[in-house]
């Protein structure tokens, strides 16, 4: 704000000098007419004329009585032209009628004043504005030209009106239950330290994207009611060498004034990155600075002046290793993905608002949603909701529900033409799918089947677990496997060939075998053994810790297992190959089937998987 004060200020006083300085010049002088050559040489014959001036074939002048141009206005000052094929002899005339006769430079060379100007006006100009930077920096407290760029950028939250509480936090009760530690000590902090105690300097928070980490450093600074400092790694960043670790800096010096504050920082894997992870050009790099200078932060400052870090990022595995030691961020808490329970917790708190219809049961929408975390169940049930606005029902349904489910996980509907014989061969593809889904033990109860576009793909057939799964066994890894390669053993049993319509199911059993060979040891040639390093992607490891003979066995294992469940899929689906006739030809009729329907079809009975009942 003060930055457009000063540049409208300085607009409005050179604005004003032009003003003045033209009616200062002006102020007095009678304006110029301009006459034709004819009556110029009548003026001179008159001996109206007193001086000229000639620059190249324009002549201006004065004269003893006043002259008239065409618009009728007098003066005495004109200004004419004189033609280039005139053969006049004017000098003659002038010097008969006694007329002074002056002459300029066509090109003349410009004023003292505007040389002076372009020399060194914006020299002058760079020296000012660096000056006003300088000043307002030092007034700020920053100290020189680059103080304001490294003030820290974090937004302070308002201590009094807290947007969010541990009200508003579900399905992590066991991490709320350790920063309540920590509120607790910035509430209370004789408590801990009579008996000699400290609180952690630091904690941090992992977790996959959506999981929550932001909203509970947010639930703590209500809950804790103190100043609470939040900032973007990527914000301590800038092309400006030292900018960095200057915000670093003005950042603890702010919490240090305020305490006891939180500072919490967001996506701390942007500036944390392990210092020997990659190649450094040149001994400044930005990003090093600026981590060295957090962990000296962490380092001088006392867990008894009452600041607390959190921080959260979903790549712990890339930090450097001095962020994490003792001292510094102690304390290293999961934010893991919700289970039913918590997801039942969650959806709870987001249908708050929200008009339910009677029919609307939660916990087995949350029965339907594996995997999904919070973000996921906030976005579904703004789905839901904008699905019955549209419909203009008065409350959110269980149908609304349903919808918002399967364009979470499948995607939206396309309105795409297919022919007769894409659509059979589509159903055909699904109902191996599904039919397998019924047929392998072990395998995720089948919820639905249908062949109408969704998302990139042209059918679905959707599986979910009766309850989450934790730990994965190898005949369920197998099942899942099998039942991928369903549609593709169906197409070459009914159609004889196969088609790329199994790309994706290929890419997924392609995936699960190698995680069974590389990662958990379900090879009995390979043997017990995980090359993929500790994050499970191999990204640990400069080089392969094995040789080509084990690379070639890997090899030959993963083919093993893929074609040992394709050739299961195969022989399953040929014993039932009525029931797959009479699912694709129900498909081809209705488009999609449900779990009820499709156990009619086919007359399967359903696998005996009791639900465990959830706590209310």
């Amino acid at each position: 704000m003060r930055t457009v004060r000063f540049w409208v200020i300085l607009a409005i006083l050179f604005l004003a000098n032009v003003i003045v300085s033209n009616l200062a010049f002006s102020a007095g002088q009678p304006p110029t007419v301009t006459i034709s050559y004819n009556t110029f040489l009548d003026q001179v014959d008159a001996g109206n004329v007193v001086t000229i001036t000639s620059t190249g074939d324009t002549i201006t002048g004065t004269t003893k009585t006043a002259v008239k141009d065409s618009s009728g206005t007098t003066s005495t000052k004109f200004q004419t032209e004189r033609p280039t094929f005139a053969n006049d002899d004017l000098e003659t005339a002038l010097r008969q009628h006694n007329v002074v006769i002056n002459a300029k430079d066509p090109n003349p060379p410009p004023p003292l004043w505007v040389t002076l100007l372009s020399s060194f006006g914006p020299a002058l100009l760079f020296v000012l504005l660096f000056l006003w930077l300088s000043r307002r920096a030092a007034g700020a407290g920053a100290g020189g030209i680059l103080g304001q760029f490294g003030q820290s950028r974090a937004r302070l939250y308002n201590a009094e009106r807290p947007s969010v509480t541990f009200d508003d936090v579900a399905g992590i009760d066991e991490v709320k239950a350790e920063l309540r530690e920590v509120v607790d000590f910035l509430r209370e902090p004789q408590k801990y330290q009579r008996l000699g105690g400290t609180v952690p300097k630091g904690v941090l928070l992992v977790g996959a994207p959506g999981t929550g980490k932001t909203l509970l450093a947010r639930a703590v600074a209500g809950e804790a009611k103190v100043p609470f400092f939040s900032i973007a790694a990527s914000e301590f960043i800038e092309a400006i060498v030292g900018v960095g670790a200057s915000r670093v800096r003005d950042l603890f010096a702010k919490a240090r004034a305020a305490a006891p504050a939180i500072i919490f920082i967001d996506e701390l894997d942007a500036i944390g990155r392990s210092r020997s992870a990659a190649l450094r050009v040149g001994g400044n790099d930005e990003q090093e600075q600026t981590l060295n200078q957090i962990l000296t932060e962490m380092d001088g400052f006392d867990s008894r002046e009452g600041v607390i870090v959190l921080a959260a990022t979903n790549r712990a595995d890339v930090l450097d290793p001095a962020l994490l030691r003792p001292g510094r961020f102690d304390r290293r808490v999961a934010v893991q993905p919700p289970d039913r329970r918590g997801r039942a917790a969650i959806l709870r708190i987001h249908t708050r608002n929200v008009p339910l219809a009677p029919d609307v049961d939660l916990d087995q929408i949350a029965q339907q949603t594996p995997g999904l975390v919070g973000a996921d169940l906030r976005n579904l049930v703004n789905e839901a909701a904008l699905a019955a606005a549209r419909e203009g029902e008065a409350a959110v349904t269980m149908a609304d529900f349903g919808d918002a489910i399967e364009k979470t996980l499948l995607g939206s509907e396309r309105k795409i033409l297919l022919t007769d014989q894409d659509r059979e061969r589509i159903a055909y593809h699904e109902s191996g799918h599904a039919l397998l889904g019924l047929l392998v033990p072990g395998a995720d109860p089948v919820k639905k089947v249908t062949i109408v576009p969704r998302g990139m793909a042209l059918g679905v057939t959707l599986q979910s677990p009766v309850d989450d799964r934790f730990n994965y066994g190898e005949d369920y890894l197998r099942a899942r496997m099998i039942g991928a390669l369903g549609g593709r053993a169906a197409e070459k049993i009914v159609y004889g060939v196969v088609t790329t319509g199994a790309e994706n199911d290929l890419q997924q059993v392609t995936r699960i075998a190698h995680e069974m060979v590389v990662r958990w040891g379900m090879s009995p040639k390979v043997g017990p053994l995980n090359f993929a390093g500790a994050d499970g992607d191999g990204a640990i490891y400069q080089q392969r810790p094995y040789g080509e003979a084990t690379a070639s066995l890997i090899d030959a294992e993963i083919r093993r297992i893929a074609e040992e469940c394709q050739a299961e899929a195969e022989k399953l689906l040929g014993e039932h190959r009525a029931q797959l006739d009479a699912l694709a030809k129900a498909l081809l009729k209705d488009d999609s089937l449900d779990e009820q329907e499709i156990l009619a079809v086919t007359g399967i009975k359903p696998k005996e998987q009791p639900a465990p009942a959830l706590a209310r």
